[in-house]
């Protein structure tokens, strides 16, 4: 009687305990097990238990949250027992990092499935965990598919845990019945994550780079404290698409406020697309059979070119550290439980494909409580994860500066700007001894000065989106470029004199400021990085009288439009709450619009006239009720 197809009694012959189901597995053969939170626990610990009985086995794997611990088996037998190789090494001190870095394979994660089909890998034996068929024989590999299907189409034995608490989640998740050769029923609960800790550090950085994110979007998260902060603070976006690795928590909660509709991808419109969820058992719950949600294998998530098809797309990740030439390391970072080469390049590469797209980079400015700088002024002996030719926006606690199309000095000075004010001096006098910046540039005391991002304004004029701001060290071409832009009666205006040179000496004091007695605002369009600076409103602080002058430039096209009142107005509340007196302009007495501005504070205003000046003053402690 020939041997039947029919799918469940296949099942049923198919059924084993997981003793006699790993049995079958051999001594120096190679094992492929689910990643992460789709770890089948129940078949870990059994092949733990029977470790003994194995030499040299070699296990295969993007990640495990060590339910059991075969890194310490191990290392314990000296890879008598057990050779670890690892596609991620997950979350790592330095003592950890250092001991498990033999069992990192440093890859692009969409290119490990090409090494399991091609069998340059060659696997005897792939353990995953799947939830239970369907009426029609299909078990879905749930919260892991990454590179778990490719390993079950490569190996040559299928060992399934079916277990009924994994969500059976749509896409291209499934196997089949017929194409597994063991099954072991047993139900557990699948493992969690907790929720990462606050910190300042990580919201001030999702506020700085909240700004870089437009509606309509869409996004890729890796997980980390910076992202659990960032999507935080999505929560006032629109029409974000999810085209990601990871999803966790924190884009279920996006979704169901309505922030996530996917609705504007422009490619797979309508469909949240991922290879594994990291989270929680409601995020798990969340994923089961939910049309909304389409799980992938990593060969089509992480393709550049499929990462290329989404609109503005954009790709989020976090950074061990940087160097004064943009190049990234990688490797290791507390609260982050996916580190190494992983599918970074792959997002970073796709996303500079895709229109409009933005890769950013997060990392905090210190480590080891604050005794280290993560900008250094090269990397020695860390590995380079992204080269400097890839990396494109970096953002810490101190500012979001874009290093694409920068050239070193630029780069240098971009990422000074944004380092903790203790390191800078020490950063500034690196890169000149690296040749790095202009031997001849002076470190001034002002770049110490921490940005105050509560003064950045985001306006709308005559359909132009333009944003007022702090200036920075990064500005300097910019604010050239605005004072060579301007008419000769406005230089006059402004310089009180014919001027034809901005060289660096005579405008330094534009954009090395302290943002307290040396501030600088700016109006711009454009792009981060490569913005034009249409508006200057500054003041200086004069110590002797505690007063600070302020002067004003606006280019012809956008003057009328209420830009310099505007600036104006945040100069002298900056200036209020910096303990300064009042403010004090010079100008010539034809000078009408500089009369009407000043007029407009909200203070009561003196003249005085000096030679051919005219002199306008007011102090804080005088308000005036305006009309």
């Amino acid at each position: 009687m020939p041997k039947t197809t029919y799918w469940a009694d296949n099942y049923v012959e198919k059924l084993s305990s997981a003793g006699d189901a790993l049995c079958t597995i051999k001594p120096g053969q190679r094992v492929f097990i689910s990643s992460s939170c789709g770890e089948p626990q129940h078949l870990v610990k059994e092949l733990s238990r029977l470790s003994s009985k194995f030499t040299d086995l070699e296990i295969i794997r993007l990640l495990s949250l060590e339910s059991t611990p075969l890194t310490l088996i191990a290392n314990r037998s000296h890879s008598r027992l057990f050779n670890i190789r690892s596609f991620y090494l997950g979350s790592a001190a330095s003592k950890k990092l250092n001991r498990d870095q033999r069992f990192i394979t440093p890859i692009n994660i969409s290119s490990v499935p090409r090494l399991f089909k091609t069998r340059r890998v060659h696997l005897n034996a792939a353990l995953v965990q799947v939830s239970p068929p369907d009426d029609f024989g299909w078990m879905s590999l749930g919260i892991s598919v990454d590179i778990a299907k490719a390993a079950c189409e490569a190996a040559d034995t299928v060992i399934c845990q079916v277990n009924s608490m994994m969500p059976r989640v749509l896409g291209r998740s499934f196997i089949h019945v017929n194409s597994v050769d063991h099954i072991v029923e047993h139900e557990e609960e699948l493992l969690t994550i907790q929720k990462n800790p606050e910190t300042e550090s990580a919201n001030l950085i999702a506020k700085h780079i909240s700004a870089l994110i437009e509606d309509g979007a869409t996004l890729q998260t890796s997980l980390g404290t910076s992202h659990q902060a960032t999507m935080l603070a999505l929560a006032d976006k629109n029409d974000l698409g999810i085209h990601t690795q990871y999803i966790t928590d924190d884009i279920m909660r996006l979704v169901s406020m309505g922030v996530v509709t996917n609705q504007c991808k422009g490619f797979n419109d309508d469909k949240l697309v991922a290879s594994s969820a990291v989270g929680s058992s409601l995020l798990y719950q969340f994923l089961d059979d939910n049309p909304a949600i389409e799980f992938h294998p990593s060969e089509y998530v992480n393709d550049p070119g499929i990462i290329a098809r989404h609109n503005t797309m954009t790709s989020m990740h976090t950074a061990m550290a940087i160097d004064l030439s943009g190049q990234v390391a990688a490797d290791a970072l507390p609260y982050n439980n996916f580190s190494g080469v992983n599918g970074m390049m792959d997002f970073i590469r796709g996303t500079a494909m895709s229109p409009n797209g933005k890769s950013i980079l997060m990392l905090t400015s210190t480590y080891d409580n604050g005794k280290k700088s993560r900008i250094v002024p090269n990397l020695d002996s860390m590995a380079v994860v992204v080269p400097r030719g890839d990396a494109q926006f970096v953002a810490t606690e101190y500012g979001v500066v874009n290093l694409f199309g920068k050239n070193i000095q630029e780069r240098s000075l971009a990422l000074i700007s944004i380092a903790h004010p203790d390191f800078r001096e020490e950063l500034f006098q690196a890169a000149k001894d690296l040749d790095m910046i202009d031997i001849e540039r002076k470190f001034k005391e002002s770049i110490r000065g921490v940005y105050p991002l509560k003064l950045e304004e985001t306006i709308t004029v005559n359909g132009t989106t333009i944003k007022i701001r702090p200036s920075k060290p990064v500005d300097e071409r910019g604010i050239q470029e605005h004072y060579y832009s301007m008419k000769r009666e406005d230089i006059v205006s402004r310089f009180f004199h014919e001027k034809t040179a901005f060289s660096h000496d005579q405008i330094d004091s534009t954009f090395e400021i302290d943002y307290v007695n040396d501030l600088t605002l700016v109006a711009v369009t454009g792009e981060l990085g490569f913005e034009r600076i249409i508006a200057v409103g500054e003041y200086l602080r004069n110590p002797v009288a505690n007063m600070a002058e302020i002067a004003f430039s606006v280019i012809q096209e956008y003057q009328g439009v209420g830009l310099a009142k505007k600036m104006q107005k945040k100069l002298a509340e900056a200036a209020r709450d910096n303990g300064i007196k009042g403010l004090i302009a010079y100008t010539s007495p034809e000078n009408k619009s500089m009369k009407k501005l000043f007029h407009d504070l909200e203070y009561k205003v003196y003249s005085e006239y000096e030679d051919d000046m005219l002199i306008l003053y007011c102090y804080f402690s005088e308000p005036v009720r305006q009309p």
